[in-house]
């Protein structure tokens, strides 16, 4: 009989995984005390080089987002996905840091360059109407485990 574990994955299974972009989901710190966790999903940008993810993230101009993203609370990120070879996860922890045109240096422009955010439209409402900021994850830990078939 089969039956499953999890194993890490190696940095370059990881950033095979990753990609240079994709979806996932973003969780702050609870904005009440024994709130809830502030999660949305998001697609980000991977630099496989630094081993940094990014993201542009949209503000409606009545969002909470703003206060949420801006208040330095450390983040939590994932990216899953099952297929039939099993299931793949990675989940990063940090804090988001906003990349300004005055903070871009010439290794942030180059890692820019090699990630590829998805263009995700939830919104009910037409882009110009919405404010878009880029962000990358200073990352304090980085997991990343899969399924592994083993034979009992």
């Amino acid at each position: 009989m089969a039956s499953s574990r999890s194993v890490e994955m190696s940095d370059e299974a990881r950033d095979e995984f990753l990609g240079n972009g994709g979806t996932g989901v973003v969780s702050f710190n609870a904005v009440e005390a024994n709130g809830p966790p502030y999660s949305r999903p998001v697609s980000y940008g991977y630099d496989a080089t630094d081993a940094t993810f990014f993201f542009r993230l949209a503000f409606a101009p009545e969002s909470e987002k703003h206060d949420v993203v801006g208040s330095s609370a450390p983040v939590t990120f994932v990216v899953h996905s099952h297929a039939d070879e099993g299931w793949q996860s990675v989940i990063a922890s940090g804090r988001l840091e906003k990349v300004t045109e005055a903070a871009i240096d010439s290794d942030v422009v180059q890692a820019i360059r090699r990630v590829h955010i998805p263009l995700v439209d939830v919104f009910e409402r037409h882009p110009r109407e919405l404010e878009f900021e880029f962000y990358r994850l200073v990352t304090d830990s980085v997991s990343a485990r899969k399924e592994a078939q083993t034979e009992d």
